[in-house]
């Protein structure tokens, strides 16, 4: 029998509750507004409903189908997995990557395209909405560009 390695199952824990925090967020989103409905919160934040069916910032939307970006981000997904299993200190960003990709990979499933909602903004220029996996995914990118950094892989 193949011993788990240490630290494995919490990694796994913080995937998981990235992605429940992102498919919780978003299934409150979808549920109480319409496409587009903006919900003002304070004078640099509102809530948006954004359906965003490219990648990053609505990037390619309408040139590949959506299954490939599923692909890609399934991919992508098993391979930083693999590669973090045996290297301890890349679990964590890892497991926040994986979360986010998780998170934003159930949307293309239900939804044909990944729910944006947080719409940050400094009077009429608006940061392109993003949700809680991309945060966690963007995070995850730093912490692992900061560790490999740090242990000379960079």
């Amino acid at each position: 029998m193949r011993k788990v390695p240490k630290g494995f199952n919490s990694s796994l824990g913080v995937a998981f509750f990235v992605l429940l925090g992102d498919q919780i967020s978003k299934f409150s989103i979808v549920e109480s507004l319409r496409v587009g409905e903006s919900v003002f919160v304070l004078p640099f934040f509102n809530i948006v409903r954004v359906e965003n069916r490219g990648i990053t910032f609505g990037l390619l939307s309408g040139v590949l189908p959506p299954f490939v970006f599923a692909l890609i981000s399934l991919a992508m997904i098993v391979s930083l997995c693999v590669w973090a299993k045996n290297h301890a200190l890349y679990r964590l960003p890892v497991s926040l990557i994986a979360g986010g990709a998780i998170g934003n990979l159930v949307d293309r499933a239900v939804h044909k395209a990944v729910i944006d909602f947080l719409d940050f903004h400094l009077l009429t220029y608006h940061w392109p909405a993003f949700n809680i996996a991309d945060s966690a995914i963007v995070i995850g990118a730093f912490v692992l560009f900061f560790v490999s950094h740090k242990e000379g892989e960079v």
